[in-house]
């Protein structure tokens, strides 16, 4: 095993500790063609213990220009878009002596405009692109622009797995739904009826929350008998009246998994009708609106996804391409965190130290 240095790298150390040729690994750094992805996925995860660090300075001297990133990030649901975008800003302005130029743009919400939003933009000014892919099936004709063009894009928040992009950064999806059901069925021992609330199931973060929730509870609870899914298509007036629907047809139900954001106007529909506190409801995120909910008990727990780590991390992948060409992992699934009432203030100060730090830097 190989001790993390105090002092960086370079690539015939990281060629030396693995084993494997100075070319294998330069191509790996760069995202050269003719390395298989365990070898690069090996090559990356080297560098970053070896604290390997390119020389940022002089590929900066050979650009000679601050660089241009665009961000395509919803209007809806602001609650977690917000907290992407403060996260991308934030990691813009601790820099390292490159040059950004941050562009930010939105659209009505996710799988809805962003293709012509970005069309709209003038994207051929872009040395890269962050952003929210939406409906996979709606991303083909500015897919293949970006990809003639070669401009690298990192999306964020949801995947679309056959879209040429550098890298994507979400919670995995999977896992969450998982969670949820795995914390339904501890709660709720008696045998009923539980029912999932989400967003448009184009988007592959929403289906396959739905797919870990239902392979979850089936099982992990065997007990526990799940309803169709609701779309709510992250609509407010859609998701209260889809939850006021199912109050009326499901007036037994046990089980709530609200699996985007949107959860406020599924909350006060369930409170109007007098079943908040009754059933018991696992939410997605965490705002200050969520807070007393889960403090008072009437909401069990939140899967909070984490999105101003999302935005950090994605302008850190594309920023590091851009200004040493060292190819990130193609895909990367943060853990999403548990949010309890016993746990509830630590992340309501995490919450609070992010927006400080975005202020003072």
């Amino acid at each position: 095993m190989v001790d993390k240095l105090s002092t960086s790298a370079g690539i015939k150390e990281i060629a030396r500790a693995l084993g494997t040729s100075i070319g294998t690994v330069d191509r790996a750094l760069h995202g050269r063609t003719g390395v298989s992805p365990k070898t690069r996925d090996r090559v990356l995860k080297m560098a970053e213990k070896l604290n390997y660090r390119p020389n940022v300075a002089a590929r900066n001297l050979k650009l000679n220009h601050s660089l241009r990133i665009g961000v395509f990030l919803p209007e809806q649901i602001a609650s977690f878009f917000d907290r992407v975008r403060e996260g991308i800003r934030v990691a813009a302005e601790a820099g390292g002596g490159i040059g950004v130029d941050l562009i930010f743009h939105s659209y009505p919400r996710l799988g809805e405009g962003d293709s012509e939003a970005i069309e709209k933009a003038d994207w051929k000014q872009f040395d890269g692109i962050i952003m929210a892919p939406g409906n996979p099936a709606g991303l083909g004709p500015i897919s293949a622009m970006l990809e003639g063009q070669k401009k690298p894009v990192i999306f964020v928040a949801t995947d679309a797995p056959r879209t040429p992009r550098l890298a994507s950064i979400a919670v995995d999806a999977t896992i969450s739904g998982g969670i949820a059901a795995d914390l339904l069925g501890r709660v709720i021992m008696s045998p009923a009826s539980v029912a999932t609330i989400t967003g448009d199931l184009r988007i592959q973060d929403h289906a396959e929350k739905l797919r870990g929730f239902a392979a979850s509870l089936a099982t992990l609870s065997p007990h526990l008998s799940l309803l169709p899914a609701i779309e709510s298509h992250e609509l407010p007036s859609d998701a209260y009246r889809a939850a006021m629907d199912l109050i009326k047809r499901h007036p037994d139900l046990g089980g709530l998994y609200i699996n985007t954001a949107n959860s406020l106007p599924v909350l006060r529909a369930m409170e109007e009708a007098g079943r908040l506190g009754k059933v018991q409801v696992i939410t997605t995120d965490l705002f200050p609106e969520l807070v007393p909910l889960i403090e008072s008990g009437k909401v069990l727990a939140s899967l909070y996804q984490r999105p101003f780590a999302q935005g950090r991390t994605a302008f850190e992948m594309l920023i590091r391409f851009l200004s040493s060409r060292i190819a990130p992992k193609q895909i990367t699934r943060l853990a999403p965190h548990i949010v309890l009432r016993s746990n509830l203030s630590l992340f309501a100060e995490m919450i609070e130290t992010e927006e400080s730090s975005s202020f003072s830097m």
